[in-house]
C-alpha cells in the first residue's frame, strides 16, 4: 500500500486566532495562531487511513470527527501556518502506513530448557530454607 496520501487543499479549512500568553502588543493586535480544521469522514481518503487518522489524532479529533491542528509557536502566521501545515501532513503520512503485523513466536528448546534448570535451582534453594524435616528428598 505504501505510505503516500493525496491531499485535496479544499478539504482543509484554516483560521487565523490571536494566540494566548506573553508576546506583548504583537500578540494582542495580530491574529498568529493558526487552527487547521480536517473533516476526516468527508474526506477523500481510504476508510482504514480514515480510521488511523481519528486513532492518531486522540483528543485533537471533535465529536463530528474534525481533526484540529493547532501552532502558535512562532511570532509571525507565515511561520506558524507552515508549521501547523507540516503537523497535519506528518500525522497523514504516519496513518498511511499500515502497522505490521505481529507474527506469534515460540520460545526456543535451549531458552525453555534454561528456564527449567532455573526453577530447579531455585525450587531446591527453597526446599533447603524450609523448617520440615524432609528438607533433601
Amino acid at each position: 500500500m505504501g505510505g503516500t496520501v493525496a491531499l485535496n487543499e479544499a478539504e482543509v479549512k484554516e483560521f487565523f486566532v490571536r494566540a494566548s500568553g506573553p508576546g506583548g502588543q504583537n500578540l494582542t493586535r495580530d491574529a498568529t495562531a493558526v487552527e487547521l480544521r480536517f473533516n476526516v469522514p468527508a474526506s477523500s481518503l481510504a476508510d482504514d487511513v480514515k480510521a488511523r487518522v481519528i486513532a492518531l489524532g486522540g483528543r485533537h479529533v471533535t465529536s463530528d470527527g474534525s481533526l484540529v491542528v493547532m501552532s502558535r509557536a512562532f511570532r509571525s502566521q507565515a511561520e506558524n501556518r507552515k508549521a501547523a501545515r507540516a503537523r497535519l501532513v506528518a500525522l497523514l503520512k504516519r496513518a498511511a502506513t499500515p502497522p505490521k503485523k505481529r507474527r506469534a513466536t515460540t520460545p526456543g528448546r535451549a531458552v525453555l530448557q534454561e528456564r527449567r534448570m532455573l526453577k530447579e535451582r531455585q525450587s531446591a534453594a527453597k526446599r533447603t530454607r524450609s523448617a520440615r524435616g524432609d528438607a533433601f528428598r
